[in-house]
């Protein structure tokens, strides 16, 4: 093997990596030394810094030149303009706005998943530079698991999402059986929010040899690999809690629940195991009632259930469970099956979020210290939920409850946003589309040509990772790394910073956004904090020009493997949880004061799922994380393209369910609902239980009316909070039809920029 150490060091969400450098261009990226299983996405490099879909100067929208109102945006043309007469428009727009409307009218959107490093992270920046000049209306919660952050520190006292979930460690050398709700896609392994410097995900399972028993409960059989070994226990998408009530009351009727457990570390459980023995309802949550809504058979549940007592057991669920209608429910019927088998706080058993939803949870507790730019705080006070974007946009002072709370959606003005792409995230993107067309202006900071970018009316050409030095890692990661800038930017490119800078200077308040720093002021600074915060536990950090010659630092592992909530199990009185009875709290006073929810878990209809099934929309449609892209990043580079038929994803269908409709595989499709429609290729797969689809996200939106022409499956889904409390997204509860597509598939639009002129001079 070639020694490659000598070579600079970045990374990327994917992992860390050394590059080849040869006149000023990337020519060939090779794996960090030290990764066993680098992901082959971070050799897309050398092709996506110079892309066809960079873009490359300012430019402004024709149509809000011409005072369009923004009825173009998404389909118009621009006009290339200087960085000077850029910044002035820019400037000028924020600084009419909160004049004429005050800084609530002021919306700063970011995502945080452009850049690995904490230093320019976009999200952070973004915050600092609206806390700089007075605040504006920020967003909270996420995509990925919004409804558990806002509904679980009710039930547990914190997010339980995650670096606290127990390692994998421990789950190898004491868990007995390991219910995986969701799965656990080895595609999710690859990535990871700071980057990767070791994937070691699947190191615990150890095939059908090892680990532990692991049953996949999904109504997708590769959600755990085949080499795993793992059992299939085929479930109808959205009714995983009716499956974990069911197992839970055989558990409590046949008398085999930890009451001693649930007598001191629990509140209100008895209301909840009256509600599943049918006393508060008349309809007791046995097999046979969940085997009408799993569509697993009421005999196979009971033997599990059965399975279950005197084994060490983990209860996790994967992030996608809860981004659906009353998708708080299955987490806290999760919670509740731990707890009545007594696990939780044990090693390898309990109960976790997120297993397989990302690189990293589970691995050892090095609590790698990491720091960005401080914010400066938002004066405003006021932000909401990010997938509540489109109502906001909509329906400027209308009333909605969200965390305990009534809010009330402001009158935004104008929409900022750098290092996101809602166009990619969001929920019927229709409707975000002609949200998208309410406010006066739309500015966005972007490195490539994203449905975002061309929604906007000012476009300002940001920089790339491996166009700007920075540090890397995450808390659960063994190497911090150095993050070396390798190339200049790309044309007209600007760091994030650089352009935030220049606003903040020419909005009067440079100094407050700077504090007369540099970039490479904030990494000498940021890498002392770290060496502080490394001497303090007892190791003894290098120099950083020792590190960034390194190009990493490697963390000691830590003496024992960690437990999610022990010191709670071992003295719950010394280490309550931040709960009202410092307790998990099976019935929560605070959950029950909100619409529709009861106090403790209940079975919720989705609405759009197989159990509303019709004649119009008769599948249950599943969005997965794409397995050659990060949400839609590199969506053009070629490993994702060779995953695609004629530029398409193709659209995983069970055989019986392609037969009835006349589809053969290879052949195009249409795929659609009342909301929408986008096209796609049939994929036979056997694994995806009948009556349901699978289409990966990550398709750039290519609207054509209704239509997208691309393969983007947030066209169809339902834009719609979990519920009033989480108000996370309910992606996974859509139902569609599928088609043959008989036409030719028409071209893509967003394979190339939009048309872009140069501005006449007198």
């Amino acid at each position: 093997m070639t020694d490659t150490s000598h070579l600079p060091l970045s990374a990327s969400h994917w992992g860390a990596f050394r590059a080849e450098v040869a006149e000023g261009k990337v020519v060939k990226i090779h794996p960090f030394e030290h990764d066993p299983r680098p992901s082959r996405m971070n050799e897309a490099w050398p092709e996506m810094l110079d892309a066809p879909l960079r873009v490359t100067q300012p430019v402004v929208r024709q149509g809000w030149l011409d005072g369009d109102g923004g009825a173009a945006r998404g389909d118009d043309t621009y006009v290339e303009v200087s960085w000077d007469e850029a910044l002035d428009l820019v400037a000028g727009e924020i600084g009419r706005v909160r004049e004429t409307h005050g800084n609530a009218a002021l919306f700063g959107g970011s995502y945080g998943w452009s850049s690995a490093g904490r230093l320019h992270h976009a999200r952070t920046l973004v915050r600092r530079f609206f806390g700089a000049i007075g605040g504006f209306v920020d967003q909270e919660t996420n995509y990925s698991y919004g409804a558990a952050m806002a509904f679980l520190p009710r039930i547990v006292g914190q997010g339980m999402i995650g670096s606290s979930v127990t390692s994998l460690a421990s789950i190898k050398a004491e868990c007995d059986i390991f219910l995986a709700f969701g799965g656990l896609p080895a595609k999710n392994w690859e990535i990871q929010s700071g980057g990767v410097g070791e994937h070691v995900y699947d190191s615990f399972m150890g095939g059908a040899t090892g680990g532990p028993r692991c049953i996949n409960i999904s109504p997708y059989r590769k959600d755990v690999e085949d080499r795993f070994g793992a059992e299939w226990l085929p479930v109808r998408p959205n009714s995983d809690a009716a499956l974990m009530m069911a197992l839970t009351q055989v558990i409590v009727a046949e008398g085999k629940a930890d009451t001693d457990f649930l007598a001191r570390y629990t509140s209100g459980h008895e209301g909840y195991l009256a509600y599943l023995a049918g006393e508060s309802d008349g309809v007791a949550k046995t097999p046979e009632w969940a085997a009408e809504l799993t569509g697993i058979e009421a005999a196979r549940i009971r033997k599990l259930a059965r399975d279950l007592p005197g084994k060490r057991v983990m209860v996790a669920a994967n992030w996608s469970l809860q981004r659906a209608r009353h998708g708080e429910q299955p987490y806290w019927a999760a919670i509740a099956l731990a707890s009545v088998l007594g696990q939780v706080g044990l090693p390898g058993g309990g109960f976790a979020f997120g297993y397989g939803s990302s690189n990293a949870m589970g691995n050892p507790n090095y609590r790698t210290p990491l720091f960005g730019l401080p914010t400066l705080g938002n004066p405003t006070g006021q932000s909401i939920p990010c997938a509540r974007v489109s109502d906001m946009l909509l329906n400027p002072g209308a009333e909605y409850r969200y965390d305990g709370e009534t809010r009330t959606y402001p009158e935004v003005k104008l929409v900022y946003w750098a290092g996101g792409n809602p166009f990619h995230h969001h929920q019927d993107l229709n409707r975000l589309r002609e949200a998208f067309r309410q406010p006066e202006t739309i500015i966005v900071n972007e490195g490539y040509w994203t449905a975002t970018a061309r929604h906007a009316d000012i476009v300002l050409p940001t920089t790339v990772t491996l166009e700007r030095d920075d540090i890397g890692g995450a808390s659960r990661d063994r190497y911090m790394l150095a993050m070396h800038k390798l190339v200049e930017p790309n044309a007209g490119a600007r760091d994030d910073y650089a352009i935030f800078a220049d606003l903040a200077e020419r909005l009067g308040q440079g100094e407050a956004f700077t504090e007369g720093k540099r970039p490479a002021d904030w990494l000498a600074q940021t890498w002392g904090k770290i060496s502080d915060t490394l001497a303090a536990r007892g190791i003894n950090p290098p120099s950083f020009e020792e590190f960034w010659a390194q190009g990493y630092l490697k963390m000691p592992k830590p003496a024992e493997d960690y437990v999610m909530l022990a010191d709670f199990r071992a003295d719950p009185e010394a280490h309550p949880l931040h709960t009202p009875s410092g307790k998990i709290e099976l019935y929560s006073a605070q959950a029950a004061a909100e619409p529709g929810q009861t106090g403790h878990p209940v079975w919720l209809d989705p609405e759009e799922w197989l159990g509303a099934a019709t004649a119009e929309a008769p599948l249950h449609l599943l969005s997965p994380q794409p397995a050659r892209k990060l949400h839609g990043q590199m969506d053009f580079s070629a490993p994702s393209r060779e995953g695609k038929v004629q530029d398409r994803e193709c659209l995983q269908i069970n055989p019986a369910d392609a037969a009835a409709r006349g589809i053969a595989e290879g052949d195009a499709l249409r795929v659609f609902n009342a909301r929408g429609a986008c096209l796609a290729i049939a994929k036979f797969d056997d694994g995806v239980m009948p009556g349901v689809v699978l289409l990966p996200t990550g398709a750039t939106y290519d609207p054509d009316g209704a239509l997208d022409r691309n393969s983007n499956p947030n066209v169809l889904t339902r834009d719609i909070g979990s519920s009033e409390l989480g108000q996370g997204c309910a992606a996974q509860s859509c139902l569609v039809q599928v088609e043959r597509y008989p036409e030719p598939l028409p071209p893509l639009r967003v394979t190339r920029p939009p048309q872009i002129k140069t501005r006449k001079t007198a």
